[in-house]
C-alpha cells in the first residue's frame, strides 16, 4: 500500500497541491488586472475609475465577485438548462487549464510537456465551444447570431496564431516551452529574444490575441446594438461571472505565452548582477503584466473595427503575411543554420 501511495498517490497529491495553488494565485492575480485594467481607461478618459472600495478602490473587484456570486442567476424558460450552465464552465475551465504548461520560472510549472505548446494551442482552440454552446443553449436569435459570428473570428485568428506560433518553433528547435525560453537565453540579453527577429510576427501575435479574446478593438460581439449583448445576453450572476473570467485568463494566459514566445520568459532583459539576482518569476510577471498594460491601452485608444473589416484583417492580411514569414525564417535557417 505504501508502494503505490509512492509510486501513483504522492505525485498526484503534489499534481493536486500545484493546480489549486495556480488556480487561486491566478485569480487573485486576475482580481487585481481587472482592477488595473479599469483605472488604465479611466485615466486614458481622465476620470477616477474604481476609488471607493478598500485603499485606491483596491478591493472593488472582490466587491464585484461576492455581488455576482450572491445575485439570482435568471434562465430563460425555453432556455436548454444543462447546456446553458455548462457553457460558462467550459469556458472558464479551459482557460484555467491551459496554465498547466505555462512556466512561469525554471521548473515552475505544473506539467512540462514536450508539446506543451501543441496542448496550449489545443485548448485555446476548444475555447470557441463554450460560445457556441452558450448562444445555442440560450434559445435567442440574437445570441446564436453573435456565437456564429463569435465563432467565426476565433477560429479566423487562430490560423494566424498558429503560424506565428510555426516561425517561434522554427528558430527554438522545440515544442517544449521551457526550452523554447532557454532558447532565447544569450549574452545580450533582451536584444536575443525573438521579439527582435521576428517582430512582425510579435505584432502578429498581439493583435491576434486581442481578436481570439474578443477585446477591443474587436469586440464586436457585444458592441454592435443588433446583438445587444453578444452571445451573454440571457446571462447573469454567476454564469455571466465565470464568462467575464474565462476572457480575462485567456487575456493573460495569451500575455504569458507572448511572454514566453517572444519575451524571454523568466529571463532577465540585462544580462548582469544585480538583474539577473532577481527571482524569475518576478520578471515573467513584469512581462505579463506589460503586455497586459498594452491591451488595456488598446482598449482605451482605438476606435472598433467594423465585422468585415476585422475579417479581412486576418484574411487578406495576417494570413498572407504570417505564411510569408515561415517561409522567409525556414529559408534563413536553411541557409546560415541553426533552429529546428
Amino acid at each position: 500500500m505504501v508502494e503505490l501511495w509512492n509510486d501513483y498517490g504522492w505525485p498526484l497529491f503534489l499534481i493536486l497541491a500545484q493546480s489549486v495553488a495556480l488556480i487561486v494565485i491566478l485569480l487573485v492575480i486576475i482580481a487585481f488586472l481587472l482592477y488595473a485594467d479599469r483605472k488604465v481607461w479611466a485615466a486614458v478618459q481622465m476620470r477616477r475609475g474604481p476609488n471607493v472600495v478598500g485603499p485606491f478602490g483596491l478591493w472593488q473587484s472582490f466587491a464585484d465577485l461576492l455581488k455576482f456570486v450572491f445575485k439570482e442567476p435568471v434562465i430563460p424558460a425555453g432556455a436548454n438548462k444543462v447546456l446553458f450552465l455548462l457553457a460558462p464552465l467550459v469556458t472558464a475551465g479551459l482557460a484555467l487549464s491551459a496554465w498547466a504548461v505555462i512556466p512561469v520560472a525554471e521548473n515552475w510549472e505544473v506539467a512540462d510537456l514536450n508539446i506543451g505548446i501543441l496542448f496550449v494551442f489545443a485548448v485555446a482552440s476548444l475555447e470557441v465551444y463554450g460560445v457556441v454552446i452558450a448562444g445555442w443553449a440560450s434559445n435567442s436569435k440574437y445570441a446564436f447570431l453573435s456565437a456564429l459570428r463569435s465563432a467565426a473570428q476565433m477560429v479566423s485568428y487562430e490560423v494566424s496564431i498558429g503560424f506565428v506560433i510555426v516561425t517561434v518553433l522554427l528558430c527554438a528547435g522545440s515544442l517544449n516551452l521551457s526550452e523554447i525560453v532557454l532558447s532565447q537565453d544569450t549574452a545580450y540579453g533582451a536584444l536575443g529574444w525573438y521579439w527582435l527577429p521576428l517582430f512582425p510576427m510579435f505584432v502578429i501575435f498581439f493583435i491576434s490575441s486581442l481578436a481570439e479574446t474578443n477585446r477591443p478593438p474587436f469586440d464586436l460581439l457585444e458592441a454592435e446594438s443588433e446583438l445587444v449583448a453578444g452571445f451573454m445576453v440571457e446571462y447573469s450572476s454567476t454564469p455571466y461571472l465565470l464568462f467575464m473570467l474565462g476572457e480575462y485568463v485567456a487575456i493573460v494566459m495569451l500575455a504569458g505565452l507572448g511572454t514566453v514566445l517572444f519575451l524571454g520568459g523568466w529571463l532577465s532583459p540585462i544580462p548582469f548582477a544585480p538583474f539577473t539576482w532577481i527571482p524569475g518569476v518576478v520578471w515573467f510577471l513584469l512581462k505579463v503584466c506589460f503586455l497586459f498594460f498594452m491591451v488595456a491601452m488598446v482598449k482605451a485608444m482605438v476606435p472598433r473595427y467594423r465585422y468585415d473589416q476585422l475579417m479581412r484583417l486576418g484574411w487578406k492580411v495576417f494570413l498572407p503575411l504570417s505564411l510569408a514569414m515561415v517561409v522567409i525564417v525556414a529559408g534563413v535557417l536553411k541557409i546560415f543554420g541553426g533552429g529546428a
